[in-house]
């Protein structure tokens, strides 16, 4: 009796068959400390992480890109590369049929074991592990050197220091730290804790994050956060439609909390926020004039 998975199978194979062959290579080391061989000019780059994208885009070697995740939105060219499932639930057979010779991985959220599967096919892996913005910047200079643009990642780096360094000079001289919820998640409560991009962007923008604590995203019931009467109430979420909208108008119930007598409950993207790329510096620059509203009437 034959067998009925022996089709799907024999079709797997044949897309191995027809994998990248090797050119000109170099050896480098990834962020996780691995020694591996990449092509010299890779020319057909899988992105596994949105953040990946964003970055490969900023270096303005797009064109590379042969697929990326599910997610890869931003550009806006970005959304017409092939998908590769997301990036916690990756298709490896979609990738190989990409016939990728470079894929570069985030170390939170891909499967280790596509990872290790893939380099089993001769597809190297390179992985980087950006958790703050320090990082993030060391990111975009390894991948600007993977694809020899180490002149624009040298642009791109030094354009967000400048950046960051307006912000947090401005805010600075505003002289106040006001406390800041920011909701992370609608149901439930989920907020940040101290080891988050979000928790760093709070502090850059002279803000204090009222939920800093070991914990990276704890959990919160509606009286807890009442109790802390947060000055800044921000929300952003992975929900989209009215959601957003839905969250804002229950916590405007409750006028005892400074956030909501002030007027200042906000909602942001939560993209510019959760994606390791140079958009954090735009969540930075946006949390300045959330946080220190005086901040944004300067310089115009």
């Amino acid at each position: 009796m034959r067998l009925k998975w022996l089709p799907a199978f024999a079709a797997f194979m044949a897309l191995l068959s027809i994998a990248p062959c090797a050119g000109a290579q170099r050896v480098v080391e990834d962020q996780l400390g691995r020694s591996m061989r990449v092509p010299d000019d890779p020319g057909r780059i899988i992105s596994l992480a949105p953040s990946i994208t964003e970055i490969v885009f900023a270096l303005g070697q797009g064109h590379r890109l042969v697929g990326a995740t599910q997610f890869s939105d931003f550009p806006p060219e970005a959304r017409r590369l092939p998908k590769v499932g997301s990036y916690v639930h990756l298709d490896l057979e979609r990738i190989v049929a990409l016939r990728p010779d470079l894929c570069i991985a985030v170390k939170d959220g891909n499967p280790r074991r596509i990872a290790e599967r893939l380099e089993e096919l001769n597809i190297p892996v390179y992985a980087v592990d950006p958790r703050d913005l320090k990082s993030v910047m060391r990111t975009i200079g390894e991948v600007g050197r993977l694809l020899n643009r180490q002149e624009r990642a040298a642009l791109v780096k030094d354009r967000m220091a400048r950046r960051i360094q307006d912000v947090t000079s401005r805010v600075r001289q505003t002289g106040e730290r006001p406390g800041v919820f920011f909701q992370i998640g609608i149901t439930p409560i989920v907020a940040v804790g101290t080891d988050t991009f979000i928790h760093e962007l709070i502090e850059l923008a002279c803000g204090k994050n009222l939920t800093a604590g070991p914990t990276p995203y704890p959990r919160y019931s509606r009286e807890q956060v009442l109790a802390l009467k947060p000055e800044i109430f921000i929300i952003t979420s992975m929900a989209r439609g009215g959601a957003f909208d839905r969250v804002k108008a229950q916590w405007r119930r409750w006028p005892q909390m400074p956030a909501v007598k002030n007027g200042r409950i906000h909602v942001v993207d939560s993209n510019i926020f959760d994606r390791p790329s140079p958009r954090l510096v735009d969540a930075l620059e946006l949390l300045g004039r959330l946080i220190h509203p005086e901040m944004s009437k300067e310089n115009r």
